[in-house]
């Protein structure tokens, strides 16, 4: 077995070195970056990397590009916040080492996240599960412009492997904020208007203190102090802000629709 680890970057001048060093261990480290200003492409290339440039198209496109690029069929996508667990590594390394029919076509991995200085258990956000491991000939990409995934072809075994892949997305609440605002909330709206789903005053007046209680209390938030706080506060602005954006994507459709 010969694997790729695919890196999708733009500007993580801050992070590459570490998650290149964390995959030091493929046949092929291949970074494809969306035009950087910074020095993510150099850094990369200084540990070894295949870097590639290609103007951003999407997550779920330019991981695909970078799945479509590799040279190996086996592939560990890692997102550039993200390192390999010395556990995960030794579970890698078995699966290795195991006869080719013995394999399944696709691996999950348990991500665990860091935020405000403590790893977090509760709240939904663990084991939060990603299909990262994979042979291309057995899956791609889906179409998701946000929470993107690996979907297997009919018939494809997928099995977990034990280790954690260690998450370090947010460097703060204030950071957290940032994303939801510019990001995930937006993103997600898009994606619930695109899978036909709609809202309504009522729904957008529930789903903050349902996602409230759902993370705080429901998915054990409670269990990581003010971390899990701060985490479940921010879960209701999401859902709350999500919920509005997809309010007007849907009535500037129909007000659209009615002045045709």
């Amino acid at each position: 077995m010969r694997i790729t680890a695919t890196i999708i970057t733009l500007n993580e001048a801050d992070n590459i070195r570490e998650a290149c060093s964390s995959v030091a261990w493929a046949d092929e480290i291949l970074v494809v970056d969306s035009e950087s200003t910074d020095h993510t492409r150099r850094i990369a290339e200084e540990c070894g990397a295949r870097v590639l440039t290609n103007p951003w198209p999407g997550f779920s496109k330019q991981k695909q590009f970078a799945v479509d690029a590799a040279s190996h069929d086996w592939i560990f996508s890692l997102d550039a916040d993200e390192r390999i667990s010395p556990e995960l590594q030794a579970s890698i390394d078995y699966v290795r080492k195991q006869d080719e029919s013995r394999l399944a076509d696709g691996y999950r991995v348990a991500r665990r996240a860091f935020y405000m200085n403590r790893w977090i258990r509760g709240g939904g956000w663990y084991p939060d599960y990603q299909l990262r491991f994979f042979n291309r000939t057995r899956g791609r990409w889906g179409a998701r412009v946000i929470h993107e995934s690996v979907v297997m072809n009919e018939g494809a075994r997928v099995e977990n492997l034990p280790g954690d892949l260690l998450h370090y997305s947010m460097r703060d609440p204030s950071h957290h904020r940032q994303m939801i605002e510019q990001r995930y909330a937006p993103l997600g709206a898009e994606q619930m208007y695109r899978e036909g789903r709609r809202t309504s005053r009522s729904q957008r007046a529930v789903a903050g203190p349902a996602a409230f209680i759902r993370s705080y209390v429901l998915k054990g938030g409670f269990r990581d102090g003010s971390a899990g706080l701060t985490i479940a506060k921010l879960a209701a602005h999401h859902a709350a802000l999500k919920h509005s954006i997809l309010y007007e994507l849907q009535n500037k459709t129909e007000l659209q629709n009615r002045e045709q």
